[in-house]
């Protein structure tokens, strides 16, 4: 077996993070020079060398990207059976990271199926021991095969890789479309962060931005190679697919995404030194990374004591006599007290960090730290404020130029978002009857005004509380979401409300669907079951109100008398 290990050859895979445009951590692939990785283990399975020919491929895949000085957080795969196995096995693994002059903290072991020959026990005190060492922990294949859920959610892994047969269906199956939703739910919840791996297709791409995941990797990106790509960016296909939102139109569920980007979400891998290291240690690792902006230096538990920024640094130690002064002595000489958040912080936060800063360091990198205060990377200031105004920009294009109230993607999200905590919640739509006959008597400038006032009687309305809302969806249509509490006296304020266009006084029509727990699946199918009630609605004389329930053809009518039958 050693002998078949000869001919394997690795190439390299950058993961990007698709807010920053660049490379947070790159994977290493195995490539035997005949048939693949996957044939091989099954001759080692075969002659009973399976764990012991798995991580000897992770620890070559360690050594060839040290021959290539990658720094960056290295991807390597080992198979849920090898880490269920004897502990001793993994000993190759430290040997390989001590030669290299590597830590565990620089690895991500992606741990792949099959899980199901893995006992459940075993695989989880492996996985444990794992991360007791340092590594981080990813999961492969989810979304097919034999992943268990129950898994994912006992691991907590720090990486959750969506298998690239989900990621290619995203465009137009909904249902895969709503798996991840559900994955993305479970990772909020759990810390954990989804990959998509195997992106080929633009829309591919658009489907995994639209589902708010931060993490991608596939060939559309950047093509496995034998050198690795730690500089590349991808602005040039992020550009090309500039609208996010734009998914293909056979695509249902609705969007969900949170209030605001978290730092997050702009994370660099952190170079990294320990805190004793010198100035000619901080020079070789500048000289040779150009793209690296700054190293910070940790203590040995990892957490950060010191930043050196890449310009004040080369200013001190290239000038006159820099170098014969600083190189053999400490870096933090010349370095900075971090600055630093945690990584449950919003980017709004890290800009009030920022704001409170020294001037002259106002465009240093933030250091992200974990709850036990490690580093877990660096953000880039210009990255958060690139990546703000964007977010402000998509938010104000989304709005209602009349009454300045969000369009019906908001509306979705809200839905969804309630939907998926089972929540009792109420969806009103509400329009003006016949409201072409009053542009057609008194002019479309009028209607517009009424329109504007119809929107702002909504957001007073909401104003009484922070878990209402409205949302104008185009012409004399609205949409408003409420708790069961808050709906009929939020309803009732609407409709008491007196409206008029140029002195006609107009009337208008609420149609409201409320949804128990597990009654509706999606923003699609609230609005196909709104349809029939706001016809019946608007069948009544006068200001009318209906409310139904999915599942039930009753109505009742709590506003609006019956037309009169004309004879």
């Amino acid at each position: 077996m050693p002998a078949l290990l000869d001919d394997v050859r690795f190439a390299f895979q950058p993961l990007f993070n698709l807010h920053t445009g660049g490379v947070v951590a790159i994977e290493a692939l195995a490539r035997p020079h005949d048939g693949s990785v996957q044939d091989l283990l099954r001759m080692a399975f075969r002659a009973g060398y399976l764990a012991n020919t798995d991580v000897a491929l992770a620890c070559r895949a360690i050594r060839h990207a040290a021959d290539h000085d990658v720094l960056l957080p290295l991807h390597v795969n080992l198979l849920a059976m090898t880490v269920a196995d004897k502990p001793e096995l993994m000993a190759p693994l430290y040997a390989a990271l001590r030669e290299v002059g590597r830590t565990p903290a620089d690895i991500v072991v992606e741990v792949g199926t099959p899980y199901s020959r893995a006992p459940r026990g075993r695989l989880e005190k492996g996985i444990s021991r794992l991360r007791e060492d340092g590594f981080k922990i990813g999961l492969d294949g989810v979304g097919e095969g034999d992943t268990p859920l129950s898994l994912l959610a006992g691991v907590q892994p720090e990486v959750l890789k969506l298998d690239r047969e989900v990621v290619a269906a995203l465009p137009e199956d909904a249902a895969r479309y709503a798996l991840v939703q559900a994955l993305q739910h479970l990772g909020e919840q759990t810390g954990s962060l989804l990959v998509a791996e195997g992106v080929e297709t633009e829309a591919q791409l658009a489907a995994v931005r639209r589902l708010g995941i931060r993490l991608a990797q596939g060939n559309l990106l950047a093509e496995p190679q034998r050198r690795p790509r730690v500089g590349a960016t991808i602005e040039a296909v992020l550009s090309e697919v500039n609208d996010p939102e734009a998914v293909t139109k056979t695509m249902t569920g609705p969007l969900r995404r949170k209030a605001g980007p978290k730092v997050t979400d702009f994370l660099h891998p952190a170079t990294t030194l320990p805190e004793t290291a010198t100035s000619e240690e901080v020079l070789e690792i500048l000289t040779a990374q150009p793209t690296v902006s700054g190293v910070v230096l940790v203590c040995p538990a990892g957490r950060p004591r010191w930043t050196v920024d890449r310009n004040r640094f080369l200013l001190s130690v290239t000038g006159p006599f820099g170098h014969a002064l600083h190189a053999k002595r400490e870096a933090h000489r010349l370095a900075d007290k971090p600055k630093i958040i945690g990584a449950d912080s919003s980017a709004l936060d890290l800009l009030d960090v920022v704001a409170h800063a020294h001037r002259e360091r106002t465009n240093d990198d933030l250091v992200v730290v974990d709850r036990a205060d490690r580093c877990v990377g660096v953000v880039r200031v210009a990255d958060v404020v690139r990546g703000i105004a964007e977010l402000k920009v998509e938010q104000a294009a989304a709005l209602s130029p009349l009454t300045r109230l969000p369009g019906s993607d908001a509306i979705a999200r809200e839905v969804d978002r309630r939907i998926m905590h089972g929540e009792i919640f109420a969806v009103g739509w509400l329009d003006v009857d016949s409201f072409k006959r009053v542009n057609d008597t008194v002019g479309f400038a009028a209607g517009d005004d009424l329109i504007r006032s119809i929107g702002r009687r909504l957001t007073e309305g909401a104003g009484a509380s922070s878990s209402i809302q409205v949302g104008h969806v185009g012409g004399d249509d609205f949409l408003v979401v409420a708790g069961l509490d808050e709906v009929v006296p939020f309803g009732t304020g609407v409709l008491d409300t007196v409206y008029e266009a140029e002195g006609v006084r107009v009337t208008l029509s609420l149609a409201t669907l409320v949804c128990a727990a597990g009654s509706v699946g999606s923003y699609r199918e609230v609005s196909r079951l709104l349809a029939p009630l706001k016809e019946h609605a608007k069948s009544l004389r006068g200001t009318s109100w209906v409310l139904g329930r999915p599942g039930s053809d009753h109505v009742d009518v709590l506003r609006g008398g019956p037309h009169l039958a004309v004879s």
